[in-house]
């Protein structure tokens, strides 16, 4: 149900108020949905599709994303830490789920008490994983995580030494290997070769030794996207993609395969405009002064949201179906904008910050590029004031 938001501008401008709330992103089922069967038909149906729903899913909501996802026949999603499972198992989400980067104490009897998959990254931590399956009286299912160049997560232990520990353990059940690439976008490097090799050796060690878990996964979005079918294994982890985006390539690598859009549009009320004449300054520091007369209008939204404050001065938005440069520095609450262009223009109406408007684009990879950022950092900034509706 839309809100009215009345003010001495609205009643001045004798047009109602057309924004719901303050500031919202509107997110598609349907994209996702979509974008979750482009990425199926570019791995095959050899390969199975676990989206990566961690951070709220990249902010998108990880709940209502999760059950499109499942609905679309995801068997498989994947977290961050134990409570973002839990909080999945307690809507009633029952398809796997994986916790990549979380195994503290904390949380590990809730791994079990909630039927979450764990991601080993130290083989001393199998220990304790197997007094928790004694203690429940059935093995483990764990993905184990390799070190295999990026020296973040993972175990550097060699095959022998991951067997030994896994006879020495039999209430855990080794179910998957994984690693992680640093630089898979990047083919002006042989990163991704170096670390395909190092861990392609531990699986092929292993194998060896009789050991040949159900599930080798290696790549994300970048794998997927750029053709590196080497290093998919029986599943892969797309996460940028599900919410339409793919990091843009380095180097002489191919070009996408999968065609995503972005499910999220994030817009704005404008809370006040006004004139104001030439010499005038904007906002806090002064940061920007007007060159001749103008119109502004001041935007119900600031970093407390998520919009950088680095696009002070020189980000934009999208308001009458213009490009409205953003003026002065970006505050807590409120942004200020150039309206001049938009003699139409009144309190209430909604102003597009990411997203599509009359044939305008303005995406999550833009706006990282005008605030020296990353797109991931982008929607995982918008913050939980922000209303989300789902469409």
């Amino acid at each position: 149900m839309l809100t009215s938001i009345s003010s001495e501008g609205s009643s001045r401008n004798n047009q109602m108020a057309t924004s719901p709330y303050r500031s919202w992103v509107e997110i598609s089922r349907s994209q996702i949905a979509r974008n979750y069967q482009v990425i199926k038909r570019a791995v095959g149906p050899d390969v199975a599709v676990m989206p990566v729903v961690k951070a709220d899913a990249y902010r998108h909501g990880a709940i209502e994303v999760s059950k499109v996802l499942t609905s679309e026949g995801a068997e498989w999603l994947a977290v961050s830490n134990v409570e973002e499972g839990v909080a999945l198992r307690l809507a009633g989400i029952d398809s796997r789920i994986l916790v990549m980067a979380d195994f503290l104490p904390v949380g590990r009897l809730a791994i079990c008490e909630h039927d979450l998959t764990p991601v080993i990254h130290a083989i001393e931590d199998l220990r304790e994983l197997n007094e928790i399956g004694s203690r429940f009286g059935s093995p483990i299912a764990f993905h184990l995580k390799i070190d295999s160049g990026m020296c973040r997560l993972g175990t550097r232990a060699t095959a022998a030494e991951i067997a030994a520990a896994l006879r020495a353990n039999p209430y855990v059940k080794l179910e998957g290997l994984m690693t992680h690439f640093a630089s898979v976008a990047d083919f002006t490097k042989e990163q991704t070769n170096e670390q395909t090799a190092c861990f392609l050796e531990v699986v092929a060690g292993l194998r060896d030794l009789g050991i040949a878990p159900p599930y080798v996964h290696l790549s994300s979005t970048g794998g997927i996207a750029y053709r590196r079918n080497e290093v998919w294994g029986n599943l892969v982890r797309p996460g940028h993609a599900i919410y339409g985006y793919v990091s843009p390539v380095r180097g002489s690598g191919p070009g996408s395969r999968i065609k995503v859009k972005p499910v999220m549009c994030w817009k704005a009320a404008v809370l006040t405009v006004k004139e104001i004449p030439q010499g005038a300054t904007v906002g806090y520091g002064g940061m920007y002064r007007a060159s001749e007369a103008m119109r502004i209008a001041v935007l119900a939204v600031g970093y407390a949201d998520g919009i950088p404050h680095r696009l002070s001065n020189r980000g934009r938005v999208i308001a009458c179906g213009r490009y409205a440069p953003i003026l002065g520095a970006v505050s807590m609450d409120l942004t200020t904008i150039d309206v001049t262009q938009c003699p139409n223009i009144a309190v209430g109406q909604a102003v597009t910050i990411l997203g599509t408007e009359a044939g305008l684009t303005i995406d999550a990879q833009e706006i990282a590029r005008q605030a020296g950022t990353i797109s991931y950092s982008v929607l995982c900034g918008i913050s939980s004031r922000v209303k989300r509706v789902y469409l």
